[in-house]
């Protein structure tokens, strides 16, 4: 019994000697994924780090590159392929979806940048005129009777009206609205992609509102009417607006909001997109933005009376005449809300002045362009040889077309 007592007490010592050994090895295997796990965890910084460098690096180069973009001027450009041009001093040049629409009192054409005809349309018109939304496009005689709805295919519908039209505009389905006067009484008409008549509206002279101009929203759901009120011996200028959706259905003749403007004159109004629109005054501009009722939003001071306004759904330009020797003209470009983006001189005696499609600005006159970014940058300038006519971006890096006497040149700046 000793003997096992004995034993049993040798066993029960060497048991706890090796479960004492298990724990200190253990702690030995605790102690090692202490270090391990901070081995990982300096891995993981390392790594971080690395990639936050990489990260750094891509994008100091990408701001590198854009602001090299950015800042880069251009004097001269490769042409990339010629189209031989016959004598188009009769023709005017408008950019319409990427192609060109060349429109003169006999007719329309509507070609791609090689040249080759789309469609075509003969009509007589004495003062043709063009106004596009997105894809779509109307011509229209003013002074005339004739108005043509088209598309990138071609003709939607031809429309005639009673009377001669004073303006046209367009919507981004094809909605057109018309302003057309009899004698002293004027009627602005809404007709459909198909020629049918949606709403009419009739503004008596004697009553001395005359309307000079009108704006149709990109939806085609908000009219506004824009006219001069010479009832107190002096000029002022109404601005009415009009929704032809449920919310107009509820106000006396679709009437949603009417602003007056004692002692100033507004030439121009427009839509830029549907809800937005811009007044243009020998004062101030003013915007207005509202998908129901327009309210006016913001007004921009003008300094005197400008040469030019331009305009897209983005930006709103002006141009003054500096009154110098030289003949050069101050560019200001603006934002909706107001804020001044850039301001240039041209010395270029231009003939127009108006975005791209890639928002630049481009001055082009009788033999001379200039192309300025939104941040005041003069991108290119060049002297032809021959008349120029039209300058248009083309998809693709420094891509454009150049329109001149002779010759429509698709070409690369370099």
């Amino acid at each position: 019994m000793n003997g096992i007592l004995t034993s049993n007490k040798y066993f029960g010592s060497r048991q706890k000697d090796k479960i004492m050994a298990r724990k200190s090895d253990f702690k030995t295997v605790e102690t090692d994924l202490d270090e391990l796990e901070e081995k990982i965890r300096k891995h993981r910084r390392k790594i971080a780090k690395r990639i936050i460098i990489v990260v750094a690096a891509v994008v100091a180069l990408f701001l590198i590159v854009w602001l090299w973009m950015a800042l880069r001027t251009y004097k001269s450009f490769d042409v990339k392929n010629s189209v031989e041009q016959k004598d188009k001093s009769a023709v005017s040049f408008v950019d319409f979806c990427g192609a060109v629409v060349e429109y003169s009192n006999d007719g329309v054409l509507y070609t791609d940048s090689d040249g080759n005809r789309i469609w075509n349309q003969a009509f007589e018109m004495s003062s043709p005129q063009v106004v596009t939304c997105e894809s779509f496009m109307t011509i229209y005689d003013r002074g005339g009777t004739d108005l043509y709805i088209m598309d990138k295919k071609g003709v939607k519908k031809e429309i005639g009206t009673s009377w001669p039209i004073i303006k046209a505009c367009i919507a981004s389905q094809g909605t057109v609205a018309v302003l057309v006067s009899e004698n002293e009484n004027y009627y602005v008409k809404l007709y459909d992609v198909n020629g049918k008549e949606l709403a009419s509206g009739e503004f008596f002279g004697e009553q001395k509102n005359i309307p000079v101009d009108i704006a149709l929203s990109y939806d085609a759901k908000k009219l506004a009417v824009d006219m001069i009120d010479v009832s107190g011996g002096k000029t002022d200028s109404v601005i009415s607006f009009y929704n032809f959706g449920s919310v107009g259905q509820n106000e006396i003749d679709n009437n949603v909001g009417t602003y007056k403007y004692e002692n100033q004159l507004i030439p121009e109004i427009a839509y830029v997109s549907d809800s937005r629109m811009i007044a243009v005054s020998d004062q101030n501009i003013m915007v207005f933005d509202g998908s129901q009722k327009p309210k006016l939003k913001q007004t921009i001071k003008l300094e005197k009376l400008i040469d030019s306004v331009f305009y897209n759904n983005k930006y709103i330009g002006v141009a003054y005449s500096n009154n110098d020797k030289n003949c050069t003209s101050h560019i200001k470009l603006y934002d909706f809300n107001g804020k001044m983006l850039m301001e240039n001189d041209t010395a270029i005696a231009y003939n127009s002045i108006e975005f791209d499609s890639n928002n630049e600005v481009c001055v082009t006159g009788d033999t001379a362009c200039e192309i300025y970014t939104i941040h005041g940058v003069k991108k290119f300038y060049h002297t032809f040889d021959n008349k120029l006519y039209k300058v248009m971006y083309k998809s693709g890096m420094n891509n454009y077309i150049f329109i001149y006497d002779g010759a429509m040149d698709e070409v690369r700046l370099k």
